[in-house]
């Protein structure tokens, strides 16, 4: 009897996001397809994004259903406001509500600023710093209608120390920054204003994890004499693993974070600190 207790008071404390839907952009591979499934680990229905490969989008469904989750798929462009909208709309009418969004989809189209075209520039903006917005915005509203929901945003530590040859990814993933910090104020200040504020509930939050170096096909390409470099600056002595994203990605989602908004979350093995 007392094994059985301690197996449902386990299984209550890992299943916090029960009945919750989230929406992970880029959620059908690396640290995106790690959120998902943790997410969904923890009770989430989730709405996983992809913009092509349709044959490893439905292999992460499938994955994802034989570990026991349950999630749909949705094909758009990140980069299109009216594809966004689509998206965000086509997840509310299948599932009957919004509770989380993880904007995690992002590109990179690395150049020396030199010999970086406008449209090398404009490219990774539009995806990984206006996308975040694109989604954000009709999302809020399913959110402030339910008076609770939860924003994280998916930057990188290039966006916070800058990197050569990624003037356009660092500036896109340091711009979700100010936009989380200011997305974070609106939401709390609307939630006043409309009476929905409650001592100790879930609230919205907006967030932003920033990861370091992590394992993923980002770096598949990178020579080994660079990685062992970065091992070496890393205080860890290591890279990071998608799954370690995954879990603050988590933590910040549950209820009990409520207090927890606007702030940046660095997962980087202590890199920053060199």
């Amino acid at each position: 009897m007392a094994t059985e207790t301690v197996e449902r008071a386990e299984q209550n404390r890992t299943r916090k996001l029960e009945g919750r839907v989230a929406i992970v952009t880029g959620g059908t591979r690396g640290i995106g397809a790690a959120i998902a499934k943790r997410l969904a680990g923890a009770g989430a229905t989730v709405a996983a994004g992809y913009s092509r490969d349709a044959d490893t989008a439905q292999s992460f469904l499938k994955e994802l259903e034989s570990e026991g989750g349950k999630g749909t798929l949705h094909q758009g462009n990140i980069g299109s406001y009216d594809d966004c909208q689509r998206v965000v709309g086509e997840v509310a009418q299948a599932h009957g509500r919004v509770d989380i969004l993880v904007n995690n989809a992002g590109i990179t189209e690395d150049k020396p600023v030199l010999k970086m075209s406008a449209d090398d520039w404009q490219k990774v903006i539009e995806v990984n710093l206006s996308g975040a917005f694109y989604m954000s915005k009709p999302a809020l509203d399913y959110m402030l209608e339910r008076g609770q929901g939860r924003i994280v945003n998916i930057s990188s530590l290039i966006g916070q120390q800058g990197n050569i040859g990624q003037a356009n990814y660092a500036a896109a993933k340091s711009g979700m920054f100010g936009l989380t910090m200011t997305m974070a104020r609106e939401a709390a200040w609307a939630l006043g204003k409309a009476d929905k504020l409650d001592d100790g509930g879930p609230g919205i939050t907006v967030n932003t994890v920033a990861p370091g170096f992590i394992a993923t096909d980002m770096l598949a390409n990178v020579p080994e004499k660079v990685l062992d470099g970065i091992r070496k600056k890393t205080p860890m002595g290591r890279l990071g693993e998608p799954e370690e994203i995954a879990r603050v990605v988590h933590f910040l989602c549950e209820d009990e974070s409520s207090f927890i908004t606007g702030q940046i979350w660095g997962v980087n093995g202590g890199y920053e600190m060199q």
